[in-house]
């Protein structure tokens, strides 16, 4: 499924070109605005093996700033920030397509072009020894490690834009 290009929220948004790993691409537009995880609440959503979402709980769709509607049936890279690292998304499905879990820091793109930060636990779903999705549990991340996470991923980026 395609994702539509963003409508630029705001004259400081910066635009981004992402393309992501099943060749689909689009404009996303983003803005400096954090909005701050929400104390004591859990993001959660499930996938199939493709990351297309097949659930997502009312945090996430708040967090978000989509519909439900539009969340269930989208691929999960409607949320890639363009300051994630392809890296950090490679080593996510490379882990958990062996069956193992994942842990890591992740920044979030909203639909108004604005980000979170989450602290991700992914797991596969085995059922009857079949790897069937996956399921996604964010936390309020660590401010620290945060910050740790941001710097590596812009390195990362830099490594990744860099001429071979």
């Amino acid at each position: 499924m395609g994702l539509p290009d963003m409508i630029s929220p705001s004259p400081q948004a910066r635009p981004a070109r992402l393309t992501y790993t099943d060749g689909t691409a689009r404009t996303v537009f983003c803005t400096a605005v954090e909005m701050p995880f929400p104390e004591g609440s859990l993001i959660v959503s499930r996938t199939d093996l493709q990351g297309v979402i097949t659930h997502a709980n009312q945090a996430f769709v708040e967090m978000s700033g989509y519909e439900r509607e539009a969340l269930i049936g989208a691929p999960q890279h409607i949320l890639r920030h363009p300051d994630m690292p392809k890296a950090a998304f490679k080593d996510l499905w490379d882990t958990v397509s062996q069956g193992k879990k994942w842990h890591g820091y992740v920044k979030n793109l909203r639909k108004d072009g604005s980000y979170y930060w989450v602290y991700a636990s992914v797991v596969p779903n085995v059922r009857g020894g079949v790897i069937t999705g996956y399921t996604s549990v964010r936390r309020k991340p660590s401010r620290t490690r945060v910050a740790e996470a941001a710097a590596l991923y812009e390195k990362c980026i830099l490594q990744e834009a860099a001429p071979s």
